[in-house]
């Protein structure tokens, strides 16, 4: 069963990742790429949506790993 979509972000000097709908992370530490590869991982495992932030908090890109409609308008 899917979860909520994972965030990788950066707070108080580690970058981390979590589901969203959680309060704590479920990994930190280590470099951005080390985080992202690990968030793309668990959203893969989930099939859930990846949502990567730069330092400053802004969404830099968001990745789909399952779910997506096949027939959507527009």
């Amino acid at each position: 069963m899917p979860q909520g979509d994972i965030e990788t972000y950066y707070e108080d000097g580690e970058w981390k990742n979590k589901r969203e709908g959680t309060s704590r992370a479920f990994s930190t530490g280590g470099t951005k790429d080390e985080a992202v590869a690990e968030g793309r991982e668990a959203a893969r495992r989930d099939k859930v949506e990846h949502i990567i932030k730069n330092q400053d908090g802004q969404i830099a890109s968001k990745n789909s790993y399952g779910n997506d409609p096949a027939n959507v308008p527009g």
